[in-house]
């Protein structure tokens, strides 16, 4: 079989079942698993398929699904925890500005913020101001906005303007997913708005998320790969993967 009538039949296989590994697909056609990902990213460039970790789905398929804080808390617990204590080394200097993104991450972070560092502190998680309004060294502004349910995060109109009047030192942001082609993305467009505001707001941005987001896509992407300078991250990052993240200029931290 010619790479085109391969390309082609595995095109229409993902078309009608809706998800294939890319071991399946290189039992499936007798091939290596190496020459499914040339194909797979073939196929994404006529904009045939949508590649996501350890395989394609159409391009269409894109996740519109957002579990709870509660439920995201449960999942990858020892990642994130090594995550969070690695993000913390990222923290700029006394006296500097951090704004700090919502998610189940940057909570943990939060659970061990440092005792003997004066910062001034901006977000939109109402989970972290409990824990950093009883720090005496931390000068902490809470943004303005509706607050979600589903993330307990302000969005809106509002905390898109207030970000958009910052320039902290270090932002500190969550993803759904990231990929070099789709780049930082979420599910929800209001939640997207405000992650898409938190970056710009800051001169070094700092992604934290665990490895079973990355090759991932959510519906809405809210920031280019290139926008990103650290990206702090577990051992259950692939090495194929890395690669592709560090030549988009971004420093992966493996915590």
């Amino acid at each position: 079989m010619y790479a085109e009538e391969r390309q082609q039949a595995i095109a229409q296989q993902v078309a009608e079942r809706g998800r294939l590994s890319v071991v399946e697909l290189a039992q499936a056609y007798d091939v290596t698993t190496e020459t499914v990902r040339r194909d797979l990213s073939a196929l994404e460039r006529l904009g045939l398929v949508r590649r996501v970790h350890g395989g394609a789905v159409p391009p269409h398929a894109l996740s519109t699904l957002e579990a709870g804080l509660t439920e995201r808390d449960r999942v990858q617990v020892p990642e994130k925890d090594r995550i969070a204590r690695a993000a913390l080394e990222l923290l700029p200097p006394a006296g500097s500005t951090v704004v700090l993104d919502a998610g189940s991450t940057t909570a943990r972070l939060v659970a061990e913020w440092p005792l003997d560092v004066r910062l001034t502190v901006f977000t939109h998680a109402v989970p972290l101001i409990g824990r950093l309004a009883s720090l005496p060294q931390v000068d902490l502004h809470l943004l303005p906005g509706r607050v979600r349910p589903t993330t307990q995060a302000a969005v809106g109109a509002d905390t898109v303007e207030a970000l958009g009047r910052l320039r902290a030192d270090v932002v500190l942001v969550g993803t759904n997913g990231l990929s070099p082609e789709h780049g930082l993305s979420t599910p929800d467009p209001e939640e997207a708005a405000v992650k898409r505001a938190l970056v710009r707001a800051g001169r070094q941005v700092v992604v934290a998320c665990d490895s079973s987001k990355i090759g991932q896509d959510a519906l809405v992407s809210f920031a280019p790969l290139d926008a990103v300078d650290v990206l702090v991250t577990d051992a259950g990052l692939r090495d194929a993967d890395r690669g592709r993240i560090e030549a988009a200029g971004v420093e992966v931290v493996i915590a």
